[in-house]
């Protein structure tokens, strides 16, 4: 199975550091953001890598390069115009071939163990969902056992961590172009065609400055 990484957010909620240097490569613990996601997909197994960029993407290119030193194979998917989660996902699908992958945000910090992840049958997306942050108290989505719904007015979810395992089936019809990923999981959700589990480890969105100091932090615990 591949494993695609999402890096081509501006970070402008990260300025000014992001002003000259992209946000995944932003030190937490002394090396890139995005090398803890290359080093943890390693680990699982999981080496052939896609990951998008836009802002300063050739500094991240020229960084990891073919993604050799860290014993993986990276396929770059440049954007020149901004496409939004969605597609991005969608102009990449031709390096992520036909079968489910592994989707993971660039932009957060998390000891999540990709071992043996995988999409159930018949599934068109299995979400890792976390304990609500303070930024988002109210969650994204419900968790029954296994199977993932959307909230009703007045019920509370969890969050979506931005770790996942899709089916390409999933954007396959959509047009080339920028769209949002979470309007197609909430279809898909509506159709009991997600699945989901409940993840209590570290996990932090790097969002903003204060959340870089509080990943380093944690990184180096």
């Amino acid at each position: 199975m591949k494993a695609m990484i999402l890096a081509a957010g501006k970070g402008e909620r990260m300025r000014p550091l992001t002003l000259h240097t992209p946000k995944p490569l932003l030190k937490v613990g002394d090396k890139p953001l995005l090398q803890w996601h290359i080093e943890a997909l390693a680990a699982a197994g999981l080496r052939e890598l896609v990951i998008n960029h836009a802002w300063l993407g050739e500094q991240i290119e020229a960084f990891f390069a073919d993604g050799a030193a860290l014993g993986v194979r990276i396929a770059w998917s440049a954007e020149g115009e901004p496409l939004e989660t969605g597609g991005g996902i969608r102009r990449a699908l031709p390096l992520l071939g036909d079968g489910p992958f592994v989707l993971v945000n660039g932009d957060v910090w998390t000891d999540f163990d990709f071992t043996g992840f995988s999409l159930p049958p018949g599934k068109l997306a299995h979400l890792v969902l976390i304990d609500n942050p303070a930024h988002n108290p109210n969650g994204d989505f419900l968790l029954q056992g296994e199977q993932v719904g959307n909230p009703k007015a007045g019920e509370q979810g969890l969050t979506y961590s931005g770790i996942a395992v899709l089916h390409p089936g999933l954007l396959a019809d959509q047009s080339h172009g920028a769209f949002a990923l979470a309007p197609l999981l909430r279809q898909a959700a509506d159709l009991g065609r997600v699945s989901g589990e409940h993840f209590r480890g570290q996990w932090i969105d790097v969002g903003t400055p204060q959340r870089l100091v509080d990943a380093d932090r944690q990184a180096r615990a």
